[in-house]
């Protein structure tokens, strides 16, 4: 057995976790030699008690590392461990970096330029509009948006950057057998396409629970230079990842939301506490002195842009379509279908996309105009 098959095992067996395998590497120099050893000698190893040694003596009868293996390699996935030089730096450097971690879809070099986007899964329109605007403006940016995948504004980020052709990491609080929510499968299955990849540090099977989702928070927090809160009650797991950003040294941003909404009550507490407050992409390149880095298509979007002249990128023909169909009208979806002959699904696409550009607004009744 080599190293990072040992990591892999060692990652899913119960009650061990990162901070006791790397006291027991540290002490017996390598992951594969943990797994041969007797539980007396185990116990020599600070904060290593009976039952770790026991569950780590006995990992061939507790798991099935042969076919986890299988199983990933027939789902056409990967997994990066602590061996592996492609294994995020930002997150080598924590406290407690996962000991391994299964991707589907692919990571790349320039993911270590990372934002995470965070906030309440029951969110408003000015929450949704929010998320979006800013997962497509920083994306558009360079900067691979990181966050995890939950319902309300994760799952808005996410589509921001996707529409922005850009990329996206989704961390979630499952295996990738067990995708949560179900409901985002489809979104999943967009970023893994070749808009970024979906990463769980749980062996492919696991349920998410109660445990999971702060365990993933700090994947996220760690990950990104810096930690976007767009919208959250007093008490929630962005706050949770805001706190664990700091706590790393990390620079928080926060939206202000109405101060008589429980929703933006959290936001509006992060910056009463030291947190900077942003309306935009924007101030964020501004307070981390840095300009926009090159995007996924090697494009270089450094310059400013302001509020009363925005920057857009040009339209594809699918998109001019859509534009132009909407003339100085709004109209409904039957009506854009009928107009540009195009399919409902890219329709959908196409629209979020202009909508978070600012092109194109959504207005009651479900109908769609230029803006």
């Amino acid at each position: 057995m080599n190293c990072r098959e040992a990591l892999i095992a060692l990652n899913m067996l119960p009650k061990i976790g990162p901070v006791r395998v790397r006291r027991l590497m540290d002490h017996f120099g390598s992951a594969g030699k943990i797994l041969t050893l007797a539980p007396d000698k185990l116990m020599a190893v600070q904060g290593i008690g009976a039952e770790t040694a026991g569950i780590i003596s006995d990992w061939e009868n507790r798991i099935d590392l042969a076919e986890e293996l299988s199983e990933v390699d027939r789902r056409g996935l990967s997994i990066v461990t602590l061996e592996d030089q492609e294994y995020p730096q930002a997150l080598r450097q924590s406290y407690d970096p996962p000991l391994a971690l299964y991707v589907w879809g692919e990571l790349k070099s320039t993911d270590c330029h990372a934002l995470a986007i965070v906030g309440s899964r029951k969110t408003s329109h000015y929450g949704i509009q929010t998320a979006r605007q800013f997962g497509f403006q920083l994306a558009t940016s360079g900067f691979t948006i990181v966050s995890g995948l939950a319902r309300g504004i994760d799952t808005h980020a996410h589509e921001g950057a996707v529409a922005a052709n850009g990329r996206t990491v989704a961390v979630i609080g499952s295996g990738l057998g067990q995708v949560y929510p179900p409901e985002n499968m489809a979104l999943a299955e967009k970023i893994a396409s070749g808009f970024g990849a979906v990463v769980s540090e749980f062996p492919l099977n696991t349920t998410p629970s109660k445990k999971t989702f702060p365990m993933r928070n700090r994947i996220v927090a760690a990950w990104s230079r810096a930690v976007v809160v767009v919208e959250c009650p007093e008490w929630s797991g962005a706050r949770i990842t805001a706190n664990l950003a700091g706590e790393l040294g990390r620079p928080i941003y926060a939206v202000p939301g109405q101060i008589d909404r429980p929703s933006s009550a959290g936001c509006n507490a992060l910056i009463r506490e030291g947190a900077t407050l942003i309306t935009s992409g924007q101030d964020i390149l501004d307070d981390l002195s840095i300009l926009p880095l090159e995007n996924s298509s090697g494009a270089s979007l450094a310059g400013e842009v302001s509020e009363s002249e925005p920057v857009f990128p040009e339209l594809d023909g699918a998109e001019r379509l859509i534009h132009d169909a909407l003339g100085n009208d709004s109209l409904r979806i039957d009506e854009i279908l009928d107009t540009t002959r195009l399919p409902l699904p890219e329709v959908n696409a196409l629209l979020l996309k202009l909508e978070i550009q600012g092109l194109v607004c959504q207005l009651p009744g479900g109908r769609f105009a230029r803006k």
